[in-house]
């Protein structure tokens, strides 16, 4: 047997997300440590990472290390500089793919290491131009993680989105305009789940039953946030 769930509009916020410039060391409060800057690329793979002290490369899939004093950054066109002897990188301020699926960061990076220069990604990760087509996995649900041992998952396709959070399949149609959401009326199966399964899903539905912003935070990860703050985390599957 199948329930109708009808959901009131959900108006998204930020679905465009703007590309702020990334900054090396944000403010920080007492006794918090600035986040790294991070980048990477592929074939071959190579990781950079970018701490107020050092500059850490992990390039050739492995294979060659490079750990060097962080040199401070130089202003460079649309970017920023950092050059040692055996390394250097270059942060351009510009949308990049990492060419091995359809994840977009905010910057351009150039690194040569050794004399070997590599190409890739690095900064914040960019929302997606749409919806349609994207899939997600949800981290935590009302601000507890979602069980372990049942899969979850939230897809759009074309004009419709279905997924499980937790218990039962649901799916519906769905449409953007502007930044407001409009979905349903969603179908879901009525299903008894041992649990925490039915916990997370009743969560869920409770949620979305009123409207919600979605925001995407700079590691990709979408929040939806209803009512009373309650929010769903999603992180996106490539």
């Amino acid at each position: 047997m199948l329930r109708h769930m009808l959901l009131t509009t959900l108006p998204l916020c930020c679905l465009l997300a703007a590309c702020a410039p990334p900054t090396e060391t944000p403010p920080q409060g007492p006794g918090e440590q600035p986040a790294a800057y991070m980048a990477l690329g592929t074939e071959p793979g190579w990781t950079l990472e970018i701490t107020p002290s050092r500059l850490n490369y992990d390039g050739d899939y492995g294979e060659t290390k490079i750990m060097v004093p962080n040199p401070g950054a130089k202003p460079s066109t649309n970017g920023r500089t950092y050059a040692t002897d055996r390394l250097s990188a270059v942060v351009e301020q510009k949308p990049c793919s990492d060419g091995m699926s359809d994840r977009r960061y905010s910057d351009t990076v150039r690194v040569v290491a050794d004399g070997k220069a590599v190409q890739g990604c690095g900064g914040k990760i960019l929302p997606p131009d749409t919806l349609a087509g994207s899939n997600w996995t949800f981290v935590s649900i009302g601000g507890v993680a979602v069980a372990a041992d049942r899969p979850t998952s939230l897809q759009f396709d074309g004009n419709r989105l279905s997924g499980n959070a937790g218990c039962n399949r649901f799916s519906g149609g769905y449409s953007v305009d502007g930044v407001t959401l409009k979905a349903g009326p969603l179908m879901a199966t009525e299903m008894a789940c041992p649990g925490a399964g039915m916990t997370q899903e009743a969560a869920f539905f409770k949620l979305m039953a009123s409207p919600v912003s979605l925001t995407f935070a700079d590691d990709g990860t979408l929040i939806l946030t209803g009512e009373g703050g309650k929010t769903a985390v999603l992180r996106r599957v490539i």
